[in-house]
């Protein structure tokens, strides 16, 4: 099974708006075009996306209509019903209310073939970090000894320092509670997160002390933060997503997807790395 994702769209409610001096509503729908394309080219078509967090910078009932709408008229409308998380940038109740009947949108824990997803809200009304909380943290502790399947964990917020002093301030301020839950966990086999606007790849040790977790920070599709590790690309400029392979061994396969942004003749080089 083969998951798409893409992160930090920061939709408006006005359709012609501009976020950071660019149209992120366009720029989804390239992303999801220029994704599309990238991985139909290379018979690695998605079962579904991810979007983890950032939908809507204004907060409004119309940005999540245009993500509806986006998601909707997308080369991917119809794989199954795409997984959704709250970023600071959200207004939660807003999200649920408007795609919670065609979306998995956060919290939630979803059996998807041979694996489990766990999704997670790490928003908070009114701040720029995020933080999951003592009921969630205590629904995650009790979910994670119910199955043996693969576990993938997916949360906007880094729940650890990626080594920028700026992003380090507003991450998960929890994030070493959730941690220390899943490094006991046998199955946990990767975390994935969005807000930083960058590649960024590392590890922590899983229960047997041995095999090394997976965790990964997602490019934005609308603008790229300074980047803290180097592209493997070397396109750290241009937006980009991740296609995750979760494989029937159990095992987290995972591909970073770069594409350039349109031009005035509507094309885009494309790239596509393990990484």
């Amino acid at each position: 099974m083969r998951l798409l994702q893409l992160s930090d769209p920061h939709l408006l409610g006005d359709p012609n708006g501009l976020c950071r001096g660019r149209p992120p509503l366009a720029l989804l729908r390239h992303a999801l075009r220029m994704a599309h394309d990238q991985l139909q080219a290379a018979d690695q078509m998605p079962s579904r996306l991810l979007i983890s967090g950032d939908l809507c910078q204004d907060e409004s009932w119309g940005g999540y209509r245009r993500l509806a709408e986006a998601l909707a008229q997308s080369p991917f409308a119809a794989l199954e019903p795409p997984l959704l998380l709250a970023g600071n940038h959200d207004h939660a109740l807003a999200l649920r209310a408007a795609l919670g009947r065609q979306a998995v949108v956060a919290p939630a824990l979803l059996n998807w073939g041979s694996w489990q997803v766990l999704l997670l809200d790490s928003h908070v009304p009114g701040q720029v970090g995020g933080r999951l909380g003592p009921h969630q943290l205590a629904w995650i502790a009790a979910q994670l000894p119910r199955s043996e399947q693969p576990l993938l964990v997916a949360v906007h917020h880094p729940p650890l320092a990626i080594g920028d002093p700026g992003l380090d301030a507003i991450a998960l301020a929890d994030g070493e509670a959730l941690l220390s839950l899943l490094r006991r966990c046998g199955r946990w086999r990767g975390l994935v997160f969005g807000h930083i606007h960058q590649h960024w790849s590392g590890s922590r040790p899983g229960a047997d002390g041995h095999r090394a977790i997976p965790l990964l920070g997602c490019p934005s599709t609308l603008a790229p933060f300074a980047a803290v590790l180097p592209c493997p690309l070397g396109r750290e400029q241009d937006p980009g997503g991740r296609l995750l392979e979760l494989g029937t061994d159990g095992e987290l396969r995972h591909q970073l997807l770069r594409w350039s942004a349109p031009t005035a003749h509507g094309t885009a080089a494309t790239g596509f790395s393990l990484a």
